[in-house]
């Protein structure tokens, strides 16, 4: 097990955030963007989702990259892998200002590597140390970098996704694609459109204060969504989150389409067609082995996080493996032949591929895969160190995970256990075949958490 969860002071998993005017501040992404510039240099894209703090914050990454003589070029608003596309090819580096998921209040910071994946975390480590040191390269007046402005450099994040699948792999299907107020409004109705699809739209006009509903895709969010679907005929629903690197589903029934569901729809189209690895963080669903085993693949596990399972694609091929496919249970698939980080633009695409390939309703396909049970739940403890030690102890003579919290395994059933990097909170997820094991599973681990943490807060268990 190679890789392992770092603490970060800053940066979270998928970059840093914030609300904006407190947590996140123009000064403290400027401080990153001379960070930034310190460390990498050369020609960087910033860009930005909807949010009406983007603007502001982006003029103060560009203000910190220019002042250590990078120059930039504002990409404007569009997707996260949109611009991750777009770094790969043609800059040295990147920067997205954008908040995910988190409602409108929150922005946010991702960097982007050469490579197009996002910085890992011994890099982060060393962009943190100069945020807080303040020992920047900054140049003087003659050397000072220049911003230039390419908004269309996003049509070539589009035009790459269609050109991945056959024309006319949508014709006769109808589709409705929310964007929730977020950038995929200008680039996935495009996308569904040019490959052959008739597309409505609901929340397809970018607005950052989110009017439709919430960045985060939920079931009660999307009810506008699977109400269309019925109303149109349309085969599927797909939302995104506010930077569309994730798609999520409802079916052609209005049914939302649970995110390991997804997984292991998508799994199964594209392992079906080439065998080879696939890579995906300790917390999905036990449907991506079974799906993956049926189809003479395997699966290898990360901490979780995207960029954990990108860079273990990236690790895996230079190896010589071959990597069929790889993403996590929430609606973040990635794509190798297309590029290492989540996408939302290309998994609805796939989506339309895989309704082409199976010629059948994606409600049927959803009735057909195998179905388990799954509690997750949070806990309030400071004494996370001891809760894992606990764990360890009692479950010495089963299969255990610890590159992440503690996966404990067993026959039809598994759990995880993860400390949350930064409050004092941990996340619990258990999954068995059926109600009563995962119950019992459920009972059994928060018997020792409450054994090792003296201060736990009781959960309400959560049901999926």
């Amino acid at each position: 097990m190679s890789e392992t969860r770092v603490q970060k002071r800053l940066f979270g998993t998928n970059g840093v955030r914030g609300i904006v005017g407190s947590d996140m501040t123009a000064d403290l992404v400027m401080r990153i963007g001379k960070a930034l510039g310190s460390m990498r240099g050369g020609r960087i894209a910033v860009g930005r989702d909807t949010r009406t703090s983007g603007e502001a914050l982006s003029s103060a990454i560009s203000a910190g990259l220019m002042a250590t003589g990078c120059d930039v070029v504002d990409c404007g608003v569009l997707p996260t892998p949109a611009l991750q596309y777009i770094v790969r090819d043609h800059f040295d580096a990147g920067a997205m200002i954008t908040a995910s998921h988190n409602p409108p209040e929150y922005n946010g910071v991702k960097i982007i590597e050469p490579d197009g994946t996002e910085m890992g975390d011994q890099e982060t480590l060393k962009l943190e140390d100069l945020i807080f040191s303040g020992d920047f390269k900054e140049v003087a007046w003659e050397r000072v970098g220049q911003k230039t402005e390419d908004k269309n450099l996003r049509t070539t994040y589009v035009d790459a996704i269609v050109n991945h699948f056959p024309a006319g792999a949508g014709d006769g299907m109808t589709v409705v694609v929310d964007p929730g107020s977020g950038p995929a409004a200008e680039t996935t109705p495009q996308i569904l459109t040019r490959l052959g699809c008739r597309v409505h739209t609901i929340n397809a006009r970018m607005d950052g204060r989110f009017p439709g509903r919430l960045p985060e895709p939920s079931p009660e969010g999307l009810a506008p969504l699977a109400e269309m679907v019925r109303a149109t005929g349309a085969a599927f629903g797909v939302a995104h989150d506010g930077d569309a690197d994730r798609a999520v589903f409802v079916d052609d029934q209005g049914r939302y389409i649970e995110e390991n569901m997804e997984f292991g729809l998508i799994e199964g189209h594209i392992c079906s067609g080439r065998t080879g690895i696939v890579v995906t963080p300790v917390s999905t669903s036990m449907i991506a082995e079974t799906v993956a085993g049926k189809n003479d693949c395997r699966v290898e596990f990360t901490p979780v996080g995207s960029i954990y399972v990108a860079r273990k694609m990236r690790e895996l091929i230079a190896a010589g493996e071959k990597v069929a496919f790889g993403g996590e249970g929430n609606g973040g698939l990635i794509f190798p032949e297309h590029q290492f980080c989540r996408d939302g633009g290309m998994t609805a695409a796939m989506m339309v591929a895989v309704l082409h390939a199976r010629g059948e309703k994606l409600s049927t396909l959803v009735d057909a895969m195998p179905s388990y049970r799954i509690i997750k739940e949070k806990v309030k403890t400071a004494h996370a160190e001891e809760v894992i030690a606990t764990l360890k102890e009692r479950h010495s003579t089963e299969r255990i995970d610890c590159r992440d919290g503690i996966r404990i395994n067993r026959e039809g059933a598994w759990a995880l256990v993860r400390p949350s990097g930064t409050e004092p909170m941990m996340r619990i997820i258990v999954e068995a075949t059926d109600d009563s094991t995962c119950q019992e599973f459920f009972e059994e681990i928060m018997e020792s958490i409450h054994a090792a943490a003296p201060d736990l807060l009781e959960p309400q268990a959560g049901h999926q």
